[in-house]
């Protein structure tokens, strides 16, 4: 997931490579790194691991929010933010799905 934003530090105004890049890197690595802490306490707790991917759906809605907040302010294409805009989309419909799945 993270790797939809690697582009991010050449696309960004050098002020917002510390901030907005930097927030928008971080909140979908939350997405993976809530599935990974999840996933491994799922032996433990299946309501438990629904818990982590509620987090990571969390995160992915974030990203979402920065995603149009750079569209906003100009540092990303219609295009870019339409891409991006779906591939988390889908990731979400996925967290859906596996949440639904423990259920």
């Amino acid at each position: 997931m993270w790797f939809l934003l690697t582009s991010i530090k050449l696309a960004f105004p050098k002020m917002e490579q510390y901030a907005l890049a930097d927030q928008l890197r971080r909140s979908s690595k939350g997405i993976c790194a809530n599935l990974a802490e999840g996933f491994a306490k799922q032996t433990h707790s299946k309501p438990e691991f629904a818990r982590f991917i509620s987090m990571a759906m969390g995160s992915c809605s974030e990203v979402e929010t920065w995603i149009s907040y750079a569209f906003d302010l100009g540092y990303i294409s219609q295009t870019q933010h339409d891409d991006w805009l779906r591939s988390y989309a889908h990731i979400y419909g996925m967290l859906i799905n596996l949440r639904e799945k423990l259920k």
